[in-house]
């Protein structure tokens, strides 16, 4: 049986913390281009590009990386067609719905109009894990979500879009090579910034959180069938499936078994796009592991909330509130056609919790504590 995190997070006044002393921490983008590789079968664009947190001060030690992943989110800040499919669904006209629906979902936007930063949304929780000693990198994602791929296939795809800069880290860590090398960005001026990594990130510690879509990506990526992809020398040691979109028509549950990696899987009870089955998909993947596997129900939490950009604070398009609300519970929300009530977290509330949650699992797994300096509070993870 799968055991639940100990502890509960919904308790906690701050992200996890540590007897270390939080690091100071800072930021570079890469972008190799829009189109910088072709789906195989579709001949689809996808970007690599990704925004980078670490600690100021790498140190001599190579340090544990973790790669975010975003799921399924519109590309396009398109506000005319924002408006227009919202009126084309109160009117019922399914064409302008398709049409508008259509520019939204390109990729790449047409000229003049600008992407979706939907890695950025987890900011938030790659600034708190650089500063517990973690080199973190979130990654684009806006063509596999334009793209007609779906399903077991849509996984594999965002699977192989991680192994894809994994090998970029790979190659520039061991040798200082690779298409990575004065690519680097400011992420706040946009200036070139060199960053010396060279033998400064450990490639043997590396940690996955993929949200939503990419919780299956993340899944999959790790699956026993599919280790031998990862790119030489890497070794995934922690998946995070934040409230996970899996295909669960798939007739293939072998192509996401994992026996040996510790997993971690987390919903909110007011998710509006995720069901219950995030949890149950995760425990039979996971039904041979020798491994962790861990589940967390976080009370009041919604899908969206986890990615700023996907939040209706961030004021960017497409951003809603997706929980199930009625007017009779004020502050209150559930699943969709749910019927239990419960005060709903706020969008800050959630991602501090998240960043607890998410922060602990990574430092159980990847970090030799002895040598990072005690253990996060807040939360005790149990093995299998």
């Amino acid at each position: 049986m799968p055991q639940a995190l100990a502890g509960s997070p919904v308790t906690a006044a701050a992200p996890a913390a540590s007897a270390q002393r939080p690091l100071d921490i800072s930021a570079v983008t890469y972008n190799l281009g829009d189109q910088a590789y072709r789906l195989p079968g579709t001949g689809e664009p996808v970007e690599i590009g990704a925004i980078v947190h670490y600690p100021r001060d790498l140190g001599t030690t190579p340090r544990p990386l973790v790669v975010q992943l975003h799921g399924w989110h519109e590309t396009c800040a398109d506000r005319e067609a924002e408006a227009a499919q919202d009126a084309a669904e109160l009117s019922q006209d399914w064409d302008a719905y398709a049409a508008a629906s259509q520019k939204l979902f390109s990729w790449p936007c047409a000229s003049g109009t600008r992407p979706i930063g939907s890695h950025r949304g987890y900011d938030y929780l790659g600034e708190e894990l650089a500063r517990q000693g973690f080199v973190v990198v979130s990654i684009r994602a806006n063509g596999i979500n334009a793209s007609s791929v779906w399903g077991d296939e849509n996984a594999s795809a965002r699977a192989d879009l991680i192994n894809r800069h994994l090998a970029l880290w790979q190659q520039l860590s061991v040798s200082g090579r690779g298409g990575l090398v004065g690519g680097f960005r400011d992420a706040a001026t946009g200036k070139p910034r060199h960053v010396d990594f060279r033998h400064r990130v450990d490639l043997n510690r590396v940690g996955t959180m993929g949200h939503s879509r990419a919780g299956a990506g993340v899944t999959w990526q790790a699956a026993d069938r599919h280790k031998g992809r990862l790119p030489d020398g890497v070794h995934v040691r922690a998946v995070m499936a934040l409230a996970p979109a899996y295909n669960v028509m798939t007739e293939d549950m072998a192509a996401y078994e994992i026996t040996k990696t510790p997993v971690a899987v987390i919903r909110g009870t007011c998710d509006g796009q995720v069901g219950r089955e995030a949890f149950s998909f995760a425990a039979d993947a996971t039904a041979r592991s020798s491994a962790g596997f861990h589940q967390l129900a976080m009370r009041g939490a919604n899908h969206n909330f986890f990615n700023t950009q996907w939040s209706p604070e961030s004021g960017e398009v497409a951003a809603g509130d997706d929980a199930g609300h009625d007017d009779g519970h004020p502050g209150q929300c559930t699943e969709p056609g749910g019927s239990t009530f419960e005060p709903q977290l706020t969008e800050s509330a959630q991602r501090r919790l998240g960043a607890a949650s998410i922060t602990a699992f990574f430092r159980r797994y990847l970090v030799d504590e002895k040598r990072f300096g005690g253990t996060p509070t807040g939360w005790s993870l149990s093995h299998k």
